[in-house]
């Protein structure tokens, strides 16, 4: 059989081109295992012919993913995923939404494709929902899966340097258990639990980029700290002398960590900070300032170059709250930051959790700071929740600001920090 794996364009980014698509690459190296002909498609408006066709999307991708629909369309990826979680749990708008997925594909999967897609394509209709306690489509030891097939696309195309070294990315481990308010994914298996891959199996991967002519790598995990013995993959990665970049949580960032990435050739580390503001990362359910703060000068102190990935939106946030975390950032200093307005998506609390009062839907903080939620049809409207800068807008408002007023102290602070950091 032949299957056109399709990955619809993200115009949202500033560049579409930077990592390949992992997962996406996964199936594809599980069904050229299993005998089928595969060919994948990458943002082009030109699809082959084909007998089935897989469609992969995040929730900003879907009116793309809606317009590449050929024939027999069997729709997986993030926003399926999400989807399924929220309506498994009853939420209402989930219920919705997966109808609304149900009716426009053929076939939908939730959760891990690489097993799931064998049944897609002999014919599976519905709902094929890799994401539940016992499913036959969860893949619990990823060391068994074949490594992305990174061959059915033109790697070339894909442009990425680490301290100006040809670099690619790959991941560890997959899920994260934490319950940050804003995450998509809280309420899913997929999303929630942490499956780790041997250090064999992520040695076998670094040796075969490093054949493909890379010399640095970008750890998609989540969080590289999280389960993973990271100090024993550092030392294991010392050897061969990469240039190195991923993501770790704050919380359980230790100086022996550290360490040990720079041993191994990591070049910058990204932290989801979020906010400088105690009550936003209450309210947010994410570690506190003095955490954030902690470990920031952990990695300063050991030579990491640090990323901090900020948001505003939050529930309860105020004009007061955002200049917490500009007057943050600026004490800190961080080598680079990404300032971007929260948007909640199917699977987070934010939107399985919020209460529809008052003709829009309202989410509660634990200690009652609110966020008020733009209605969104995610199969016609792009809903983003970091773009390009001066383009943004806001799905969400608190009861001291409206979309307008974020959008306005987003670009203001946005550009206020830089002006300072980075004359």
């Amino acid at each position: 059989m032949r299957a056109c794996l399709i990955i619809p364009p993200a115009s949202f980014l500033q560049d579409d081109w930077v990592f390949p698509p992992l997962g996406v690459l996964r199936v594809g190296a599980v069904l050229e295992e299993a005998g089928h002909e595969v060919v994948v498609v990458h943002g082009s408006d030109e699809i082959p012919s084909a007998d089935v066709y897989g469609i992969t999307a995040t929730t900003p991708q879907m009116p793309a993913a809606m317009e590449e629909r050929q024939g027999r369309t069997i729709l997986g990826g993030a926003h399926a995923t999400l989807v399924a979680a929220s309506a498994r749990r009853g939420s209402f708008r989930g219920v919705l939404a997966l109808a609304d997925l149900l009716a426009n594909f053929s076939c939908v999967v939730a959760g891990d494709g690489e097993l799931a897609i064998h049944d897609a394509l002999a014919g599976g209709t519905g709902l094929l929902d890799a994401d539940v306690e016992h499913s036959k489509y969860y893949v619990q030891n990823q060391d068994h899966l074949p490594l992305p097939a990174r061959h059915l696309i033109d790697l070339d195309s894909y442009k990425y340097l680490i301290d100006g070294k040809r670099s690619t990315s790959m991941i560890t481990q997959l899920g994260c258990p934490f319950g940050c308010g804003f995450c998509g994914g809280r309420y899913s298996r997929f999303y929630r639990r942490v499956r780790r891959r041997s250090i064999g199996a992520i040695l076998r991967e670094v040796e075969h980029l490093i054949d493909l002519g890379y010399e640095g790598i970008m750890f998609l995990d989540d969080e590289l700290n999280i389960a993973l013995d990271l100090v024993l993959l550092m030392e294991r990665l010392e050897n061969y002398h990469l240039a190195l970049r991923g993501f770790a949580r704050a919380s359980l960032f230790t100086e022996q960590q550290a360490n040990s990435m720079v041993k191994a050739g990591f070049k910058e580390i990204l932290f989801g900070f979020e906010s400088g503001s105690d009550r936003m990362l209450t309210n947010m359910q994410k570690g506190s300032v003095e955490d954030n703060t902690r470990a920031f000068q952990v990695a300063r102190e050991a030579g990491l170059r640090v990323k901090a990935l900020m948001s505003i939106g939050h529930p309860g946030e105020s004009e007061e709250t955002v200049k917490e975390t500009a007057e943050w950032l600026l004490s800190q200093a961080p080598e680079e930051f990404d300032l971007t307005i929260v948007t909640p998506y199917p699977g987070s609390p934010y939107w399985d959790d919020a209460d529809y009062t008052s003709n829009r839907w309202v989410y509660a903080a634990p200690g009652g700071d609110r966020l008020h939620q733009v209605d969104s049809n995610y199969l016609q409207e792009s809903v983003w929740y970091k773009g390009v800068p001066g383009k943004y807008f806001s799905h969400v408002y608190t009861d001291h600001l409206t979309p307008a007023d974020l959008v306005y102290l987003r670009d203001s602070t946005d550009t206020a920090v830089r002006e300072v950091l980075y004359p």
